[in-house]
C-alpha cells in the first residue's frame, strides 16, 4: 500500500484537510494517508522544511509527500514534483525545496496539471492530490510534468563561527516549548575540541555550561542543553510543559530567530590560569 503524507498550515478547525484527503481517497482508495503536521505556522516554509526534513527519511522509499505551505493560486506560481533520496515531494516552487535539501535534488518536474477555472483557489486538492495519486498508481513524472533543473532558492540564517565563539539562532520551538537551534553537534565538536564552554541564551540572560544526554539527567523544572534527534542543540526544561511552569521558550522568553551564543574557553586562558594559580615566588 502506497503512503501519501500531508504537511500543511491549514490547521484542523476547518474542512480543508478533510477535503484533500477525500480527493485522494476518491481517486485511490487503497492508500495510507499520514498526517505529518497541519499546525505549521501560516506561510512558514522554514518551519515546514524543518519538520519534514527531520522525519521524511523514517518513511519507506517511494513515499509521496504533499507539502501545502503557500501553495499559490495564480498562473505565475509553479508547482513541482521533486524526486530525491527515493522519495517524492509535491509542492509550490516557493523556496521550500532549497531549504529541504542541501544539494540539488535528483529529479525536478514542473507539474503541467492545471486547475479548472472555478477551482483555482485550492491547488493542494486540485493539483497536488492528483499528482500524488498518479505517482501512487505507478505513473511516471514525465506524464504529469516537464523536467526542469530550476528551483527557487531560499537561504536560512546559518550558525557562524568567529574565533572561539559560535553564534546561532532559535530555529524551531516544539509543542513542549523546547528550543531547537540551528547549531549542529558537528560544528559544536569541530569548534569546541573538548574545551569548556558557556551557552548564552542571549535575550534571556541565562547561561548553561554543560551538555547532557537526556532530559532526566537534571531535576524536573531545571534547564538543560542536549543534542536532539535532529542533530542540533536543544535548550529545554525537564518536564517544563503547560501547567508545570511552562516550557523553555516561555520561561526564557525566547522566540524564533533569537540569538544563541556558545563561547569556548580559549586555550591560552587555560595556560594563563595555571600560571596564575601557581605561586612562583618561592621557586
Amino acid at each position: 500500500m502506497k503512503i501519501i503524507t500531508l504537511t500543511t498550515d491549514m490547521g484542523l478547525k476547518d474542512y480543508y484537510v478533510a477535503s484533500v484527503k477525500g480527493a485522494i481517497l476518491s481517486e485511490l482508495s487503497d492508500v495510507n494517508i499520514v498526517d505529518i503536521s497541519h499546525q505549521i505556522a501560516s506561510f512558514d516554509i522554514a518551519q515546514a522544511s524543518f519538520v519534514i526534513k527531520n522525519c521524511y527519511n523514517d518513511f519507506p522509499k517511494g513515499t509521496i509527500h504533499i507539502i501545502s505551505i503557500s501553495p499559490g493560486n495564480s498562473s505565475d506560481t509553479k508547482h513541482l514534483l521533486v524526486e530525491n533520496f527515493g522519495h517524492y515531494f509535491i509542492g509550490a516552487d516557493n523556496g521550500i525545496f532549497s531549504l529541504l535539501f542541501d544539494k540539488q535534488p535528483d529529479n525536478i518536474f514542473e507539474l503541467t496539471i492545471r486547475e479548472e477555472e472555478n477551482t483555482q483557489c485550492f491547488p493542494t486538492k486540485n493539483v497536488f492530490a492528483k499528482a500524488a495519486c498518479h505517482i501512487a498508481r505507478g505513473g511516471t513524472p514525465e506524464i504529469i510534468g516537464k523536467r526542469t533543473t530550476e528551483i527557487k532558492k531560499r537561504q536560512l540564517f546559518r550558525a557562524t563561527v568567529e574565533n572561539h565563539v559560535i553564534k546561532g539562532t532559535v530555529a524551531y520551538i516544539d509543542c513542549y516549548g523546547n528550543i531547537i537551534t540551528n547549531i549542529s553537534e558537528d560544528i559544536f565538536q569541530e569548534v569546541g575540541k573538548g574545551r569548556e564552554f558557556r551557552i548564552y541564551l542571549t535575550r534571556a540572560g541565562y547561561m548553561i555550561t554543560k551538555i547532557h544526554q537526556q532530559y532526566s539527567d537534571v531535576p524536573e523544572g531545571e534547564k538543560i542543553a542536549i543534542f536532539s534527534s535532529s542533530g542540533n542543540l536543544e535548550i529545554a526544561i525537564n518536564k517544563g510543559v503547560e501547567g508545570s511552569g511552562g516550557g523553555a521558550n516561555k520561561l526564557f522568553g525566547l522566540k524564533i530567530n533569537d540569538t544563541i551564543t556558545i563561547e569556548f574557553k580559549e586555550a591560552d586562558n587555560k595556560i594563563q590560569n595555571l600560571i596564575d594559580d601557581h605561586d612562583y615566588s618561592n621557586s
